[in-house]
């Protein structure tokens, strides 16, 4: 990305904690949808299209787990989705996603920590644009599980220049290994940048709920 839109990103991207990210999504807040989607950013789209390959509308709640502005709840609601609940960590995006709709519940709270939902809550949880440089850790993945029903699924996607460095392979397969999920697709990787930043790809990992 260039001009303001350029700075914004290199803010998120240099931020070494949580209170620097908070503070540069909430100055970017505003902005965020313009400028992403100019640069044809899909991924609040695209993930839709795991979801409903995966999971049948009846099936319960579902959780978009670094909800951002809320671009997912929509076009979820089309394809009749109607028990989706957000969760983020600023709380600017929140406000944004809260005023576009789609979401009955929307919860202000930090991926890589203890989230405060119960065990098995949701028949679906989903991220997309969230494991990526300076962003969740790989480690969020065993609360993501734990709060997913069984027979349930966890749909992510994972920026692939981090997936060795940030540790997701080894989350992956531990989780594999104690028998809390099993892999049932892992795409090709994928433009997360339709328009601009061709060099940065992600893959989707989607995960069954033992």
């Amino acid at each position: 990305m260039s001009g303001a839109s350029g700075e914004a990103l290199a803010r998120v991207y240099s931020a070494h904690t949580a209170r620097e990210l908070a503070a540069a999504y909430g100055g970017w807040a505003h902005d965020y949808d313009r400028d992403t989607i100019s640069g044809g950013y899909p991924l609040p789209f695209t993930i839709a299209a795991f979801v409903s390959r995966h999971v049948r509308p009846g099936d319960g709640p579902l959780l978009d787990a670094g909800c951002g502005t809320g671009l997912s709840a929509p076009v979820l609601a089309a394809l009749g989705y109607t028990a989706i609940e957000g969760l983020d960590f600023s709380p600017d995006m929140l406000a944004l996603a809260q005023a576009r709709g789609g979401y009955g519940r929307l919860t202000q709270a930090e991926l890589g920590k203890p989230l405060p939902y119960e065990e098995g809550r949701f028949a679906a949880v989903f991220s997309t644009g969230v494991f990526t440089a300076g962003h969740a850790p790989a480690s969020a993945f065993d609360e993501l599980a734990r709060i997913t029903k069984r027979g349930g699924h966890v749909i992510a996607t994972v920026r692939d220049s981090i997936f060795e460095s940030g540790g997701f392979a080894p989350v992956f397969a531990r989780l594999v290994a104690a028998q809390a999920w099993t892999q049932v697709e892992r795409s090709p990787p994928f433009r997360a940048f339709l328009i601009e930043e061709p060099e940065v790809t992600v893959t989707a990992f989607v995960f069954r709920r033992k």
